[in-house]
């Protein structure tokens, strides 16, 4: 029965990148922006948590559109990879518990997407039609 949704898979690649990209960003824009406001976001500045925002904005920006989309990703896997061990890991073991569990998502989708690509609907493909 599910079968016929595989046809569907590319797209829905696509639609995976874009939704995670768009909540990617919107922690970015909380943290330079300050939108949508939100409680205990670190200031902008040079330390890890002061680069995650702006960090969080170009690299969500990018993914949405799917520009650069495999070197992205891996740069934002690894961001969110550090991010949850120097951050959340060592409030407790458990992501569930230290906060970290969005993050920890975050890693493995980025993961994802350096060996899937970016699906059809990115400027990457369009830019692979042309070529």
């Amino acid at each position: 029965m599910f079968n016929r949704f595989s046809a569907y898979q590319p797209q829905l690649l696509s639609v995976l990148r874009i939704v995670a990209g768009l909540l990617f960003l919107c922690h970015g824009t909380a943290k330079v922006l300050g939108f949508p406001a939100i409680e205990g976001v670190p200031p902008p500045g040079l330390s890890l948590a002061g680069l995650s925002g702006p960090l969080e904005l170009v690299f969500g920006a990018l993914l949405v559109l799917g520009l650069f989309t495999r070197p992205v990703a891996f740069l934002a896997s690894g961001f969110s990879a550090v991010g949850y061990w120097a951050i959340h890991a060592p409030n407790g073991p458990f992501p569930i518990a230290n906060g970290g569990e969005t993050i920890a998502l975050y890693c493995f989708v980025w993961l994802y997407f350096v060996a899937a690509g970016p699906g059809p609907w990115s400027v990457d493909a369009a830019m692979a039609k042309k070529a």
